[in-house]
This record gives structure tokens, sequence and C-alpha cells, in this order.
């Protein structure tokens, strides 16, 4: 399933400036981030992450969960009942009275005043006004909740240990569990639209509803056993699931196979974020944060020769593509084009030619990766079939 000769995906590390874990990422637009960690950590960045700033978060608890439900308004909750608000985009933090000890794991606001919050024993807490008061909710279990997601303002899925999932559709008011198909523990849960939904978790467990969580059904996934710790979708189709050893995947036809994307650093990712369709953020341990600006497209690693040496058009196409050499003729050249799923669907050699057509009729619409090899190296160029 991977491209065998292009040997790393597009995910590029940045220096965040600590080896403390960070635990949860979210961004509010293409420049500016943000990231929270062990021992009270916020970092902000207002150039898509290139710096990062550290943040006075008041606390040395671990934050473990953060979200922004407008561009300077921002919720952090974490360890022994830790919520924090912000309303300046992070120059400021200020605890807020959670009612708990209890360690939260995952908050998720549906606009700026409407909120909840996941955690220890089944906590629930719901805030109707931006979180001046946290009210208990009846969640039924004693197992800890990992994660939650609204996808309306009226309905809410939680997640946790000993295969749990809870809804509700009232806002909180009841909470009724789920069937899930398991025992493992569940770490994070995100929806596409209404009835579409995934769940991550223990031994690589992904699984999938698609009538709002009446049936929830396992995907096989045949690449790991590794514990996934955040699960991410930037359409219906096309989503990441991250976890331990380095371990990223992505799936681009809703969950029905998810592809393993190499990288080179970190030893557990626990969140993932995109901030749109090709710039994606994932964090970890020790202090570990990288940027895809491709969506993680795998990319040829050996002796890349310039972009500008070749050139593709029309790009966007549907029957023909031209690629014009703009360097020295070449003896030989071998054109072959992948799909997103890193599987070669044509090739072509041409001799000593300036200028090939190529006929794309026959591929279905998509993004794909055009790889161009000569003698003087290897050049790759991505081509949009509309």
């Amino acid at each position: 399933m991977l491209i065998s000769a292009f040997a790393f995906s597009q995910w590029a590390v940045l220096k965040s400036g600590t080896t403390y874990p960070l635990i949860s990422v979210y961004f509010t637009d293409a420049n500016n981030g943000y990231v929270v960690g062990g021992v009270g950590i916020i970092l902000k960045t207002t150039d898509g992450g290139t710096n990062w700033i550290f943040q006075t978060s008041g606390t040395s608890n671990y934050i473990t969960s953060v979200i922004f439900p407008s561009t300077n308004t921002g919720y952090a909750v974490g360890t022994l009942g830790t919520i924090l608000k912000t309303t300046n985009g992070g120059t400021n933090w200020i605890t807020q009275t959670s009612g708990t000890i209890n360690s939260l794991y995952s908050v998720y606001f549906t606009d700026t005043n409407t909120g909840y919050a996941v955690g220890d024993t089944g906590t629930i807490l719901k805030t109707t006004n931006g979180g001046i008061y946290w009210k208990s909710q009846t969640s039924g279990t004693i197992n800890w909740l990992n994660s939650v997601y609204c996808t309306d303002a009226n309905t809410a899925y939680a997640v946790g240990d000993t295969g749990t999932i809870l809804k509700t559709t009232n806002g909180g008011t009841n909470w009724a569990s789920q069937t899930s198909g398991t025992s493992d523990w569940f770490s994070s849960v995100f929806f596409t639209d209404t009835n579409t939904g995934y769940a991550v978790g223990e031994s690589g467990i992904i699984i999938k509803t698609t009538n709002g969580g009446i049936n929830w059904k396992a995907l096989t996934i045949t690449i790991n056993n590794y514990y996934l710790f955040s699960v991410y979708f930037i359409d219906s189709n096309t989503g990441y699931a991250v976890g331990q050893s380095n371990t990223i995947l992505k799936t681009t036809n809703g969950g029905m196979n998810w592809i393993s994307q190499p990288n080179e650093t970190g030893n557990l990712f626990l969140s993932v974020f995109f901030s749109d369709v090709d710039t994606g953020y994932v964090v970890g341990e020790p202090g570990v944060i990288l940027k895809t600006t491709n969506g993680g497209s795998a990319f040829v690693k050996e002796n890349l020769i310039s972009e500008s040496s070749y050139k593709l058009y029309p790009n966007p196409s549907n029957s023909t593509v031209n690629i014009v050499n703009n360097g020295a003729l070449q003896k030989e050249m071998i054109v072959s084009i992948f799909n997103i799923q890193g599987e070669e669907v044509l090739s072509k050699t041409f001799n000593y030619k300036n200028s090939m057509d190529i006929d794309v009729s026959t591929l279905v619409n998509g993004i794909y990766m055009v790889k161009i090899q000569t003698e003087k190296g290897l050049a790759v160029k991505k081509l949009v079939i509309q």
C-alpha cells in the first residue's frame, strides 16, 4: 500500500522548546495554534508552527485538552479538575472552578458559552455560560472518559475505558450507553457529520458508526496493534489516527483502508489536528511537534531535482497531461503516476524528448503524485484529475 521507492512522508519536525509530553493541539486558522501538555505547558504559534511561545497557564498540573470555539476564546482542561479559559488569544489564562478534583481529559465547546468536559470515574461537566459555572452530569458509569465530541448543541458522545461509549441527545440531561462491541479502551472520538463517527484506542482498534451510534463496526486494521490516542477527519473520507511507536495512519476512503505514514522522530503521538486539507500537526512526547503541508503524502527522498525542471499542464486535467522538460535533454525519462493510496496507476518511458503527452482519461477524480525519474535524479509533481 506504500510507495516502496518513496522513503518518507512530508512530516517536518518543529522546535517546541520542551521535552515534556505534548498532549493536545488546536489551530484557529492557518497561522495561530496552541499546544498543551505536561507541567502546565501551553505553547502558542502565530506563524504556522515556525516559532512557539510559552504562555503562562498558572498551573503545574498536566493540561490534557485544548479547544478554541472562537479566535480569541479558548478553554483547556487537565489533571485534578483543572479548567482554564482565555478570552484574548492566550495572553492570559484564568482558572475556572470545576467543582471536582477528578482529572479531566477532554473538552469540547459547541459555541463560546456551551461546552463539556469529561474525565475520571465517569465525570462529565457542562457549562452554558462560558465556564462561570460547571454543572456535574450523571453519566451512569464509573469508567474513565477520555474524549468528548459534539455534533450539535444537544448531541454529544463520550468514550472511555472498557469499551465505554455514551451519547446524549438532550444536552446532557441524560446519557445513554451504546454498544461498542469491545472491552478495549477508547482514547478519542470524532464525527464527520451527525451520523458518521469514529473512535480509536487500545490495540489499534478503530470503530465506525454511520447511524449515530446505534451500531458501531470495527474496521480491519492490519498495520500494527499499537495504541491509538487521537483521530481527526478533514472531510467525510480523509482522516488520520496517531499513537504509539511513531504511528501515523491515514485513510482516504472513510476508514476502509488505512495507510501508515513514515516519520523520523517521536516515541508517542498523542494528538492530531488539521488546519486545512493539506496542513496538519501531530504532537506527542518527548516534546514532539510535527507538521505536514501536503496531507502527509509520500515524496521521494533520494537525489531530488528541482520541481521547476518540469512543468505539467493542464493541471487540473481530465484527459491529457503534457510534461515539459525545462532542462537538458535526457536519454531516458520514466514517468510514473501514483494515487493517494500509494498505488502505481500508470507508467510510461520516454526517450530523448523535451515534451511528453500522457493520457490520463482513465484515472478517477482525485489527487495524484507524478514521479519523474531521469539519469539526473528524481522530481515529484502533484497532479489533480477532475
